[in-house]
């Protein structure tokens, strides 16, 4: 990108999260609601589309990172008294350890493409088979916060729809922020490189084995500390909810549809995801007809895959930045002409 197309977008960012933090002003509760699932999803998003979008790792058991830090979490507040800010860094150190073990056990064995996919998943598995019978946690019974005495939102992290939803907001500013300078750093060409042709890039000197552990580990820590903030939202958790396939599926639809390896992709994708799916609930409901939400859902996603391959974001941000170019020429011409 030349400087220019790097003003474009960064103002257009900035636009974008100042014109987000003052929504709450102007709209409703119930579409709050929305939008925090929607900043949710986006975060979750973008730390999955780290690892696949720029390494080109696949991985359909991020579940279990958003479980490790809801859980953790959870217990620290819950059992052990302790700030949700200090469970929510145990969260993604945990996840971070866990996710290079993962990692490790792939790469060290030349685990590649659909069957790193499936180790992933095997793993994610694990752990909610391992939650599920675990009687500290409740098990499949769940696990439950208590309401917190403390009044501080800050301090325990405990609030309404409409502190969430700026809590989520944070976070998808910040992982944007960090996605993005990751991706014009050294460390994220490397990245590109390995996606791209790993031996190619082993053959000029890319450390691709210990690299891409890097990769799993930001990832892992990133959607850990969005699960912490999930549980503290929710209040309570279970297993086969929160670290089940359909969960770490629902994860990955919006960098897909929105476009992976984009930085606005994510987010577009959530918002094109989130209200299609919360619209096809209620008339579901309102009809009476079970599973016909699941069916519009389904070829909604489905044309975007057939129409736009690339996602949704690609061929907007093209033309953004087609309309921006020919009005910069226009001006430039016009500064000419005066001069």
């Amino acid at each position: 990108m030349n400087k220019e197309t790097v003003k474009l977008w960064t103002s257009l960012s900035i636009a974008f999260f100042v014109i987000m933090a003052l929504l709450p002003s102007f709209t409703s509760d119930s579409l709050i609601a929305v939008l925090t699932l929607v900043m949710m999803f986006a975060f979750f998003g973008q730390a999955w589309n780290l690892m696949m979008g720029y390494v080109g790792q696949l991985s359909l058991g991020h579940g279990l990172y958003i479980g490790l830090g809801a859980y953790v979490c959870a217990i620290s507040v819950g059992s052990f008294g302790l700030s949700p800010w200090v469970g929510i860094v145990i969260g993604a150190c945990i996840s971070a350890v866990v996710g290079a073990c993962i990692a490790w056990l792939g790469f060290r064995f030349a685990v590649k493409g659909i069957y790193f996919t499936l180790l992933t998943i095997a793993f994610a598995e694990l752990g909610r088979l391992t939650f599920e019978n675990w009687s500290f946690v409740g098990g499949s019974a769940g696990y439950f916060l208590s309401v917190p005495e403390e009044t501080n939102p800050l301090l325990n992290l405990r609030g309404g729809t409409t502190f969430f939803y700026f809590c989520f907001l944070v976070l998808t500013g910040l992982a944007f922020l960090a996605c993005a300078l990751l991706a014009r750093s050294r460390l994220g060409y490397f990245w590109r490189a390995i996606r791209e042709d790993e031996d190619a890039a082993r053959a000029i000197g890319v450390k691709a084995f210990s690299l891409k552990i890097l990769a799993v580990m930001i990832s892992a820590a990133m959607t850990s500390v969005g699960g912490s903030f999930y549980a503290l939202l929710s209040g309570s958790l279970f297993p086969d909810t929160i670290m089940g396939m359909r969960f770490s599926i629902e994860v990955i639809i919006a960098p897909i549809i929105g476009g992976i390896g984009t930085l606005f992709g994510p987010i577009v994708g959530a918002f094109f995801v989130i209200p299609i799916n919360e619209f096809s609930n209620h008339a579901a409901q309102s009809m009476g007809v079970f599973g016909l939400n699941i069916l519009i859902y389904g070829v909604l996603i489905l044309a975007v895959i057939i129409f736009l391959p690339d996602g949704i974001w690609p061929p907007i941000a093209r033309r953004i930045e087609r309309c921006y170019k020919r009005r910069h020429d226009e001006a430039q011409v016009l500064k000419k002409v005066e001069s």
